[in-house]
């Protein structure tokens, strides 16, 4: 097995004493920094790797907080007018997860990036917190690359607000295709 591998075997294990005690660490650590965060280097290599990660020039990693919990109506007093069936206030669900609402904040911040994809990092009682890799469409490393130049098309502008995204497929039931 190579070195990849054993780190992946680490993350499967996850209620292991040595990566509780890591991931709370590193909670506290992320519960002090911003919300949006670029980062020098993604904290599970492994995992980036499989979903598209290249550590060269054009790749680049972001770590995103998002809030846990449904979704509350926003409603003044909770009260719906309306007919009953409409009057729900706090049992309701967003209709995207919390790892689509990440890419798209973190691809609204960085306009001029493509995001690639996703992955989960830690959570705790209040956050999420998921690290998203992007690519720069405009760096000649990338468009250079046959592997990846695709993303360079302009078709591919803002892939996370249209759903274009592993997770965005997902939430619309594309899985399967």
């Amino acid at each position: 097995m190579g070195a990849y591998k054993y780190v992946e075997e680490l993350w499967k294990k996850k209620q292991s004493d040595v990566l509780r005690f890591l991931q709370r660490v590193r909670c506290w650590e992320f519960r002090q920094l911003p919300g949006i965060l670029r980062l020098r280097r993604p904290s599970r290599p492994d995992k980036a790797r499989r979903l598209g990660f290249k550590s060269k020039q054009g790749y680049v990693i972001y770590r995103v907080r998002v809030r846990r919990g449904g979704r509350k109506r926003p409603v003044a007093k909770g009260i719906v007018y309306g007919k009953p069936v409409h009057q729900g206030v706090t049992q309701l669900k967003f209709g995207r997860s919390h790892k689509s609402v990440a890419e798209e904040r973190v691809g609204r911040r960085c306009g001029n990036l493509r995001v690639l994809n996703s992955y989960w990092i830690n959570q705790d009682s209040t956050y999420k917190y998921f690290e998203v890799i992007l690519i720069d469409p405009s760096h000649k490393c990338v468009r250079s690359d046959p592997r990846i130049n695709w993303i360079v098309a302009p078709v591919h502008k803002h892939r996370e607000l249209r759903g274009i995204t592993a997770c965005g497929k997902k939430y619309r039931g594309l899985s399967s295709k």
